[in-house]
């Protein structure tokens, strides 16, 4: 490494001193650079110094230490875009220098570039920006989870500021901006990777409520006879109400459709939102009920293909607009209550209410709340319901649109058997007091109906594991046995005659041995016994429905 300083000839023939000091070096590639200076000698030797350790960094594949990576982040622009073109500095270390202000410009260039609305792409930079305006963020370098969770904090301020949800949001932001910045090459990992969003349960402040059926009704039939608000009739704010809840659109894909969005030549018709204007970016083409095609059907008539199919409110119009219907709605229902009594029923109800007690709003996307609940509750497949609310996932149907109400969950529970009845027959025996118990019945029944026939016919069992019972209570060699007795006792203490502790195997026949019995002079299937045994332990009507696995063999 040299530091000199050259000079220059004047038109009078005089060398004069250039202003600033020169560095002279070699880069990894050994090619001689040379770079400009400061005016001040050791400065510019100590600028040569931290050079010849970049290169040596360089060489050896080696990322800069925390002193000299401060240095790369405080040099000036043009020396750091000298290093960067000789190629002694990363795309981490050029873009470690420059301002996160010029990176999330390029953000949200990226951000347009791919898809995204311009609108989208602009929301999502400008949280980030604010919470790096708001951290004092300059340089990459100066990005700390820390920092970012009490600036966070601090813009929630307890409850008083921002929601929970809206916070992560801001949140989301600047980690989707960390992460693209990973993906460009432009840092090698993000600082903000680890952190995580808080529940937004705790903290709703404008959680949606599906509408009741009865609910909808009202609504419907009172806009379709009310006046005109914000330039729009009843009769179409009825369509349009009905659109929504029968399908599920948004108020923008609704104010972006035309006339030619319709198909009724279609069986069924349907309706045709453009990627362009659908959220998820795709194609939909969505169903029609035949009755509302018809009523469609014949509001469009008149109208040119490239029409707007409905005169929507604006944006910051429709809240109003839905609230006044909705208000509507339910001062006629009231005005219809039969006595006085009823009146006051329904004035104390959160029935058409805007916000009820729990705090949760009925606004226009709550329709899109609606149809999906309705779909649930109808008893449509889960998938079906994803396919018609458009969702990425089922989770998003199931978890954040699909409501439970008040009247599903009294009828589920309306379903329930009454255990305040008295029983209809005293509890059975366990078994411990010396009486049989249901395992002990189902065996001994099985053991009726095994009988040794027929050795050559039938599959392979013990022999003598049957102990044939009479009517009267005593087995086949006259002493009486029970069968929990006699399971742990060898061949020589039964007399040989069962449970030995080795029986020869032989094979039992395929029709069973008539069994003389008080009951019956026929034989008995497997399962008409463990029916009969079953039934008494649990009741006939328990096991009536169960088939009939082995039949009974003409006499």
């Amino acid at each position: 490494m040299r530091v000199f300083r050259p000079t220059r000839t004047t038109k009078s023939g005089q060398k004069k001193p250039y202003a600033k000091w020169y560095v002279e070096f070699r880069d990894h590639l050994e090619s001689i650079r040379r770079l400009p200076a400061f005016t001040d000698k050791k400065q510019s030797e100590e600028l040569g110094r931290k050079i010849e350790r970049l290169v040596a960094c360089r060489s050896n594949g080696e990322s800069p230490d925390t002193a000299l990576g401060r240095w790369l982040e405080s040099m000036p622009p043009k020396l750091r875009d000298r290093l960067a073109a000789i190629g002694l500095l990363s795309g981490e270390s050029v873009a470690a220098g420059k301002f996160l202000a010029a990176h999330l410009d390029d953000f949200q260039a990226a951000l347009a570039a791919k898809g995204d609305t311009e609108k989208h792409a602009r929301l999502v930079a400008n949280r980030a920006r604010r919470l790096v305006k708001k951290c004092r963020f300059q340089f990459w370098n100066n990005l700390s989870a820390s920092k970012v969770q009490a600036c966070l904090a601090e813009l929630r301020d307890g409850g008083n500021g921002l929601s929970i949800q809206t916070s992560n949001f801001y949140l989301q932001a600047i980690k989707q901006f960390c992460k693209w910045m990973v993906r460009d090459g432009r840092a090698n990992r993000s600082p903000l990777e680890h952190l995580q969003g808080q529940n937004v349960q705790t903290d709703r402040r404008h959680d949606r409520r599906a509408l009741a059926v009865e609910e909808t009704r009202w609504l419907l039939r009172t806009t379709l006879a009310g006046p005109e608000q914000a330039g729009v009739c009843g009769a179409e704010r009825y369509l349009i109400y009905r659109l929504a809840l029968e399908s599920g659109l948004r108020a923008k894909e609704i104010r972006t459709l035309s006339r030619s969005s319709f198909d009724f030549t279609a069986r069924p018709a349907t309706v045709t939102v453009e990627a362009a204007y659908s959220k998820r970016r795709r194609l939909d083409v969505l169903p029609l009920r035949p009755d509302t095609a018809d009523l469609l059907r014949e509001h469009l008539a008149k109208k040119l293909p490239e029409a707007a199919a409905f005169a929507t409110p604006q944006k910051d119009r429709l809240a109003g607009v839905v609230r006044a219907d909705l208000a509507a709605a339910r001062a006629e229902w009231i005005d219809t209550a039969p006595t006085l009594e009823e009146r006051n029923r329904r004035e104390s109800s959160s029935f058409l209410v805007y916000r009820d007690e729990s705090g949760r709003v009925a606004d226009f996307h709550a329709l899109r709340h609606t149809f999906i609940t309705n779909l649930a509750s109808s008893g449509s497949h889960p998938k079906v319901a994803q396919l018609l609310a458009r969702h990425s996932t089922i989770t998003l149907t199931m978890d954040r649109y699909t409501h439970s109400l008040w009247e599903d969950l009294s009828e589920a529970l309306g379903r329930l058997p009454d255990l305040s009845g008295p029983t209809e027959q005293p509890q059975r025996a366990t078994g411990t007091d010396g009486r049989r118990n249901v395992a002990e019945s189902m065996a001994q029944s099985v053991a009726f109906c095994v009988a040794l026939k027929d050795p050559e016919s039938s599959t392979l069992v013990q022999s003598g594991a049957v102990n044939a019972q009479t009517a009267t209570g005593q087995p086949g060699n006259g002493k009486p046995r029970e069968f929990a007795e006699n399971s742990g006792k060898t061949g020589e203490e039964n007399g040989g005659s069962a449970w030995e502790s080795n029986p020869p195997a032989t094979r039992i026949t395929r029709r069973p041995t008539v069994l003389k019995t008080a009951a019956t002079t026929r034989c008995a299937s497997t399962s008409d016994l463990l029916t009969s045994a079953l039934e008494g332990s649990l009741g006939a009507p328990a096991y009536s429905s169960l088939p009939k696995l082995v039949r009974v063999p003409p006499a």
